[in-house]
């Protein structure tokens, strides 16, 4: 079975941008582009290091817009902030979990996706290959 680009997406955040937004409305910001997983580790992320909670929110947010690029849907359903989550496999690699109906739209296409997460000093960047698998 051979595999082909379906789409690759990109984006950079200013993380300044996201700690005002965090400033100005807190928990609620978090909850609308983080997952039930990903609020739970954000939670104890910005407990022990508020910074790290702060870096947190922007990488899974540049990673989400990646994400939404390369599928080529942009915030448009079925693509939503909380449908796509960003995990760490216990080697520390990021991959992408989706939630329903992301989910079965994703895998009725026979997509998989590969992302890349990185953050350093006032920006977050993010780099996702999403690919087809054909017969």
């Amino acid at each position: 079975m051979q595999a082909r680009i379906y789409g690759i997406g990109t984006d950079i955040c200013d993380i300044r941008r996201i700690r005002a937004a965090l400033e100005r409305h807190g928990e609620r910001f978090a909850g609308k582009i983080l997952s039930e997983a990903e609020m739970a580790t954000w939670r104890l992320r910005s407990q022990r290091w508020p910074e790290r909670g702060v870096r947190f929110v922007a990488t899974r947010f540049s990673a989400k817009e990646a994400f939404s690029k390369a599928i080529g849907l942009g915030m448009r359903m079925p693509m939503s902030w909380r449908l796509c989550e960003i995990a760490k496999a216990p080697s520390g690699k990021p991959g992408i979990v989706l939630h329903e109906p992301l989910k079965s739209w994703f895998e009725s296409r026979g997509l998989s996706a590969q992302v890349s997460v990185s953050d350093e000093s006032d920006y977050a960047t993010s780099f996702v290959i999403v690919e087809q698998s054909s017969p």
